[in-house]
């Protein structure tokens, strides 16, 4: 398996000085290269919907790819490059052969998803040329790792062209694994290096495992108040709420920035300090992401099921309401605005990526499922209660149980994904369950309810509470997320579920 570690480089004032050369150097030969694709792609291209009215012979051209890019460097290398706009000389025989050649890859990376799409047809977006702010990293290969300092505090690495640089060494390398490449990052606070590992020790192959209800889990995304995510084993997850608990503070830093001369000194130090305060929310939403993934894991479950979420579709704008007059109307944007960054501050794509990550690692499965009618209908009887989502909570007068919507929609994401789900169609506008296999699951689905009502299962940390936004506390024990409680034995099940 093949995966990454990232610590912090304190290189010298020379060693940073060179950096911040390479990185102009990589920029620049990014640019051409896009630009050289673009200038291309306008003079040879025929549109199949009309004519232009005027048009030029284009210069005869080979299309410009990979290999063909790639043979410009021994030329450039040969003498000081200067840039166009601004007499900038750059030094290309200064920066290794493979990083500049890992550049070439990353254009052809994107023009090809802009044309043709990636592995799934799905076509990204016009490339962009990048500025300072937005190259920020460097590819080494043939990187090669040196012994630590006294203490084992610092650990020392080379690069090529570079030398050796020392770098924190925060927590140590696992034994027995192959450094293949190392990516240098510039950031707000510093320097930082990825190492590219690889694990032979871990297999890199999917986990053959048959779900059952027993091993597996399913998982619901709240957003509702203080909840991130409800289980179906009857527990919440707290949400952290990184960007909410600091928008005061950098709103108040963005206005004293946009209050500031562009180009002076004071506004520079304002906007490092923004990036920041961006980075630090950034880094406790993460933190909040691993966390809480390893606490589903130290359930000891080996399937996790959870919604397909169409993050772009829920964080769209509204469309535009007119009147007869053709005025603009009220369309709801305003509140649909605040539910919007609520996607965004809990960052749910991010989080599903880190659980299918670290449970890779742990030999489980995570599937996405179809989320229709999962909020809806009850999981132990066919019937479409929370049908708005006002309603959070349903008491069954029958059962004497207070069944919880976000436990509900949880149980029944883990009974899609093991295909004890009724078929619902819809006849007339309404949804109908015409094949019900209810039934068969009615009995621990009950129990699972049982343990929320009497139990009310509560993690046993939570994120920011007396402290910083970015300061999140760490877990002491993991496996002390789901607290256990007894299940009352005068549980009421119906009779043809038993």
């Amino acid at each position: 398996m093949i995966y990454n570690y990232q610590y912090r480089l304190n290189p010298t004032t020379e060693q940073k000085l060179i950096f911040n050369d390479w990185l102009r150097v990589c920029r620049y030969w990014y640019n051409r290269q896009l630009g050289e694709r673009f200038d291309w792609w306008e003079r040879n291209r025929s549109y199949i919907d009309r004519c232009p009215l005027v048009c030029h012979l284009p210069e005869l051209k080979d299309k410009p790819e990979f290999y063909g890019q790639k043979k410009q460097l021994p030329i450039l290398k040969q003498d000081l490059v200067a840039v166009g706009w601004s007499g900038e000389l750059l030094d290309f025989s200064s920066v290794p052969a493979n990083t500049l050649q890992e550049v070439g890859k990353r254009v052809q990376l994107a023009f090809k998803r802009f044309i043709a799409g990636d592995k799934n047809g799905k076509r990204s977006g016009k490339p962009r040329f990048k500025n300072q702010a937005r190259f920020r990293s460097m590819v080494f290969e043939g990187v090669k790792l040196h012994s630590c300092s006294v203490g084992g505090k610092f650990l020392y690495i080379s690069l090529p062209k570079m030398g050796l640089i020392k770098l924190r060494h925060h927590r140590p390398l696992p034994d027995g694994v192959t450094l293949k490449s190392a990516q240098v990052i510039k950031k707000t606070d510093g320097w930082y290096i990825n190492l590219r590992l690889q694990d032979d020790i871990i297999p890199d192959f999917k986990a053959d495992i048959i779900p059952t209800w027993e091993n597996s889990m399913g998982m619901d995304a709240v957003l509702h108040e203080s909840d991130y995510l409800a289980t179906s084993e009857g527990a919440k997850l707290p949400s952290l709420k990184s960007f909410r608990k600091a928008k005061t503070r950098l709103a108040k830093v963005s206005q004293r920035k946009s209050q500031k001369t562009k180009g002076s000194k004071s506004r520079r130090k304002l906007a490092k300090k923004e990036a920041r305060l961006h980075q630090r929310i950034a880094r406790s939403r993460k933190d909040h992401a691993y966390n809480t993934a390893q606490a589903l894991l130290d359930t000891g479950k080996q399937v996790f099921f959870h919604e397909k979420l169409n993050l772009k579709g829920l964080s769209r704008r509204n469309k535009p309401k007119t009147d007869d007059n053709g005025k603009y109307i009220p369309n709801g944007q305003s509140a649909k605005s605040g539910l919007n960054l609520s996607w965004a501050d809990a960052g749910f794509g991010q989080f599903f990526k880190i659980l299918e990550y670290k449970a890779g690692k742990a030999g489980a499965i995570v599937k996405e499922v179809n989320p229709a009618y999962t909020s809806q209908l009850l999981s132990y009887r066919d019937d479409f209660i929370f049908t708005d989502c006002s309603i959070r909570e349903y008491w069954d007068e029958e059962l004497k149980l207070l069944i919880d919507r976000d436990i509900n929609a949880g149980i029944n994401i883990k009974r899609v994904g093991l295909d004890v789900f009724p078929t619902i169609k819809r006849r007339r506008g309404n949804p109908v369950v015409t094949n019900s296999a209810t039934d068969s699951t009615s009995k621990e689905v009950l129990l699972a309810h049982q343990l929320w009502a009497t139990g009310k299962p509560t993690p046993s940390y939570r994120y920011g509470v007396g402290a910083s936004p970015w300061r999140s506390k760490r877990r002491k024990n993991c496996k002390s997320l789901f607290m256990k409680t007894t299940v009352a034995e005068n549980v009421l099940i119906p009779e043809q579920s038993v």
